[in-house]
């Protein structure tokens, strides 16, 4: 089913400030950067209750990212700026008609802090803890789930992946299997997904150009269980190759390095699917 997104671009500037929301929804996001925040002071929108996501770089293998409510964001980011050294814009989520409630924000935390969590596509550090979910009425909660599922397609398409977790389809599942790995995962719109339970080799060859942030990533997605390194969590690559290399801890053309049940290449699957 189709949806019209509406943004509009208050600098004229795709990476400025800018503002966007789906037709007939209540959910409207702001995009601002650390380096205008004086465009709160124009929006009474932003000095209301929020619920936001600060968004920068990490220097590990993943970006960082935190996830907070309040009652005024404006005043509440004051705090940030002076604390707050990674970050290096905000999305600031508020509801286009009705002003939402302190508990309304403090549910939409909650969930997403969880969410991120288990999607693991950032760096989290300063969100150490899940914040329990207020007591709301059951159909403020419907409400509120509406909304967060309009927060995911939001952030989503505007390419932040905090709460991407692509879902596989069976007929879809790749292999590729050695001596010193098994790993399997699936091709999506967001790049080629390796998923938890994959075992990837310990050994690098040589002349693997990634060697420092290819250690650094097993540190964070896998754990040893007797000779093998095991995949704790889905992890999804910019490319089919780039999966392969992570995986076979060499250079591999993972367009036909992966291969479904039946022994079909990736590439025989989805790249030659128009002749």
């Amino acid at each position: 089913m189709g949806k019209t997104v509406t943004t509009y671009l208050i600098d004229g500037d795709p990476k400025g400030t800018q503002y966007a929301f789906i037709s007939n929804k209540i959910c409207q996001m702001f995009v601002v950067p650390r380096s205008n925040l004086a465009y709160l002071n124009t929006q009474e929108k932003l000095q209301k209750p929020a619920f936001y996501i600060l968004l920068g770089e990490d220097e590990a293998t993943k970006p960082q990212a935190y996830i907070g409510e309040t009652e005024n964001f404006r005043e509440r980011v004051k705090d940030h700026d002076n604390k707050k050294a990674f970050w290096q814009k905000a999305l600031i989520f508020v509801s286009k008609d009705a002003d939402m409630t302190k508990a309304d924000v403090q549910y939409l935390e909650h969930k997403a802090i969880a969410e991120a969590k288990k999607a693991n596509a950032f760096v989290l550090s300063d969100n150490k803890q899940t914040p329990k979910a207020p007591n709301l009425p059951e159909y403020q909660q419907d409400s509120m789930d509406e909304f967060f599922e309009d927060v995911k397609f939001l952030a989503s398409f505007i390419g932040c992946n905090i709460f991407d977790i692509s879902q596989p389809k069976t007929e879809h599942i790749f292999y590729a299997k050695g001596r010193d790995y098994n790993a399997k995962g699936f091709y999506s719109s967001s790049g080629f997904t390796v998923l938890k339970g994959s075992v990837v080799a310990k050994s690098m060859t040589p002349s693997f150009n990634w060697k420092e942030k290819r250690t650094i990533m097993l540190q964070e997605y896998t754990i040893l269980e007797g000779d093998n390194l095991i995949m704790t969590s889905d992890k999804t690559f910019t490319s089919p190759s780039t999966a392969a290399d992570f995986c076979l801890g060499r250079s591999a053309n993972g367009w036909t390095i992966w291969k479904d049940k039946d022994g079909n290449t990736l590439d025989s699957v989805y790249r030659k699917q128009l002749e």
